[in-house]
């Protein structure tokens, strides 16, 4: 089986957020199959796809795999596989995938980047968690939960320096989120080409920090736009790999733009 190395949400190689892709051209394998080939590419997720039958809402079912577990929604890794898609001459245009959130809908541009059609996510104020604070080691401006889409804590910190200079503490972070804590803040420069920053812990998925995170945005987008006073943004995400995530808040869906560079096309051999 084919397999491939995608880095998402940048335009560059070794930036962004690193993928695995395969494409299957029939039922997938089992659960147990999936998991232990996401395990062995070891990155943040590993997509994996296959065609529908027939005449359907969507073209391609698709699945995404953490080293330890499934997951219910990635935008990196569909940003990855409809990259693929298109490069390899396997698809055009719009396609439509059905996965475990609903349908996702990429479209492609003539520069080859891709719009991702997303729901987005509801975003509920809430206290801080006991020893959030510690568990950072940032003390939170503001705390939105998202537990009834994504699972993850959206946490408001001072300024992009904070954010950038993180170090939480892993173990004390995972007691604290259902899947992760998203911190984020206000570009420091709003001339510097992006509108804010944000970085993704997801102690719980098996992931310490993920790159760029595309499921992020679907909360960070109405988040930023609520009080910036604009429908469409940009996103600036990661430590020292980082990537740039266009958003475009629609409502009750969230587009999100972005690049992405094959840097790995190989086979698996067993």
């Amino acid at each position: 089986m084919r397999i491939r190395i995608v880095d998402a949400f940048t335009d560059r190689p070794f930036a962004g957020n690193p993928a695995g892709v395969m494409l299957f051209d029939g039922p997938f394998p089992d659960d147990e199959r999936l998991q232990a080939v996401a395990a062995e590419v070891n990155l943040s997720e590993t997509a994996f796809a296959r065609p529908l039958d027939g005449p359907a809402e969507a073209e391609w079912e698709l699945r995404w795999f953490t080293p330890t577990t499934e997951v219910g929604m990635c935008g990196h890794a569909t940003l990855a596989t409809a990259h693929v898609l298109h490069t390899t001459g396997t698809a055009k245009g719009t396609v439509r995938f059905a996965a475990r959130c609903g349908l996702l809908i990429t479209t492609v541009h003539e520069d080859g980047s891709l719009t991702l059609d997303f729901p987005t996510s509801p975003l509920t104020p809430v206290d801080a968690p006991d020893g959030l604070a510690e568990a950072l080691g940032a003390t939170p401006v503001s705390v939105h939960d998202t537990s009834h889409h994504i699972g993850d804590l959206v946490v408001e910190l001072a300024d992009e320096r904070t954010v950038r200079t993180l170090a939480p503490d892993l173990r004390l972070l995972a007691e604290r989120s259902s899947r992760g804590v998203i911190a984020t803040a206000a570009a420091e420069d709003p001339a510097g080409g992006y509108d804010f920053v944000s970085r993704g812990f997801f102690p719980n998925a098996g992931i310490d920090e993920d790159p760029v995170t595309g499921s992020a945005h679907t909360a960070l987008a109405p988040f930023w736009s609520a009080r910036l006073g604009r429908t469409e943004l940009t996103g600036l995400q990661g430590g020292t790999r980082q990537g740039l995530v266009r958003t475009a808040l629609r409502g009750d869906r969230t587009l999100l733009t972005g690049s992405a560079v094959t840097v790995i096309d190989g086979e698996l051999l067993v």
